[in-house]
C-alpha cells in the first residue's frame, strides 16, 4: 500500500471549509480516502480536520456536514458523539496592550538565524482574550485524554523559546490531543495562548501556514498538501489578502523544495481566484463556510481531472 502523507494548513473557519471541499474532491476523483493517510500533519484549522479524520470521519461525511447534505450512518454516529460546533465566546475581559512574550524576542536575539517573522509578530502582539476551550470540546468527547491511534502531528509555537513544537511526534511534550489542537488554533491576538505542562503555545501558523517540511525525509510515496492561506500561482486578482497569500505561497514553495530534495513528490491544493474571492479577509466568518466548501470542491474537481495532475496523484491508487 502506498505511503501517503497529508498536510492540512491553517486558515480559520474558512480554511476548515476549504479542506472539506478539497478533500471531498480528492476522494471523489481518486477513490483514495484521506483518513487512511500514513501520517497527517495539521496546523491550526488543519489540526481540527486532521483530528476528525483520525477519529474516523470520511472526506464525504466531513463535506456533507459543512454543506448540510445527508451523512452516512457511521458519520452520523461520530458527529452525534462530537456534537455541534461550539460558537466563539466573547473575549474574557480586556487586557493591557502588552507584548504577549518579550522572552521570545530575547530568545531570538540569541539565535536570530532560527527565528521566524511570524513568531516574532505573535510575540509582539498582545495576547488574545478569547478562550479556546470550545475548540477542544468535541474532540475531548472522542479522544478523552488520549491521542489518535494513527500518526497525527499537530504543529504549534512555544512562546518564550519561539520554537515550533510538533505534538504527536517522538520527542514532543505529552499532551491530550484536544489540548494540542487548541494550542495549534490559538491565533495570536485573537485566541488566548494555551498552557501545556507549564509552557504557553500559540498557533502553529506563526511558524508556517502548512509546516510541510516536517515530513521531509520520511520515505513517503507522495505528500498531498491542502493550503487554504496561499494561492494558485499566477492568479490574476486584486485584493487586500493577495500580498499575504503570495508570501504564504512563497514559503510553501521553499518547503516543497526541501521535501522534494529528499526524494518525496508533493501535490499542492491551493485556492484559485473564485475561492480566494469567496474567502476574502474574514477567515473566521461561519456564514461563508458552506459557500467556500462548495466552491472549493467544484474548483478542485476541475483541477484534479487534468491528465497531468492525475499522473501526479497516481500513487493514491497504490
Amino acid at each position: 500500500m502506498a505511503r501517503i502523507g497529508l498536510v492540512l494548513g491553517a486558515g480559520g473557519i474558512l480554511g476548515h471549509a476549504f479542506h472539506a471541499g478539497a478533500l471531498a474532491a480528492l476522494a471523489e476523483v481518486t477513490g483514495w480516502e484521506p483518513r487512511e493517510a500514513k501520517v497527517v500533519v495539521g496546523t491550526s484549522a488543519g489540526s481540527v480536520v486532521g483530528a476528525l479524520l483520525r477519529a474516523g470521519v470520511s472526506a464525504r461525511d466531513h463535506y456533507a456536514r459543512i454543506t448540510g447534505a445527508p451523512v452516512s450512518v457511521a458519520g452520523a454516529r461520530l458527529f452525534e458523539q462530537i456534537g455541534p460546533p461550539e460558537p466563539l465566546p466573547a473575549p474574557s475581559g480586556f487586557g493591557w496592550p502588552f507584548m504577549a512574550s518579550p522572552a521570545t524576542w530575547l530568545s531570538a536575539a540569541r539565535r536570530p538565524w532560527a527565528t521566524r517573522p511570524g513568531v516574532l509578530l505573535a510575540a509582539t502582539l498582545p495576547a488574545g482574550r478569547i478562550p479556546t476551550d470550545g475548540i477542544g470540546v468535541g474532540l475531548r468527547r472522542v479522544y478523552g485524554t488520549a491521542w489518535a491511534s494513527r500518526p497525527l502531528w499537530i504543529c504549534a509555537v512555544r512562546l518564550g523559546s519561539g520554537e515550533r513544537v510538533v505534538f504527536g511526534r517522538d520527542g514532543a511534550p505529552a499532551a491530550p490531543l484536544a489540548d494540542a489542537v487548541r494550542a495549534s488554533c490559538a491565533i495570536p491576538a485573537f485566541f488566548a495562548p494555551v498552557a501545556i505542562d507549564g509552557a504557553r503555545y500559540v498557533d502553529g501558523g506563526a511558524w508556517s501556514t502548512t509546516n510541510l517540511d516536517v515530513l521531509a525525509g520520511l520515505d513517503l510515496d507522495l505528500i498531498v498538501v491542502s493550503s487554504p492561506m496561499s494561492m494558485v500561482p499566477r492568479t490574476v486578482r486584486v485584493g487586500l489578502d493577495v500580498p499575504a497569500r503570495l508570501l504564504c505561497h512563497w514559503q510553501l514553495v521553499q518547503e516543497q523544495l526541501r521535501v522534494r530534495l529528499r526524494g518525496t513528490p508533493v501535490v499542492v491544493l491551493e485556492p484559485g481566484k473564485a475561492v480566494q474571492g469567496a474567502m476574502g479577509l474574514d477567515a473566521m466568518n461561519p456564514r461563508k463556510r458552506r459557500a467556500v466548501a462548495e466552491l472549493t470542491r467544484t474548483a478542485m474537481l476541475r483541477r484534479l481531472e487534468r491528465p497531468a495532475v492525475r499522473a501526479e496523484l497516481a500513487a493514491l491508487a497504490g
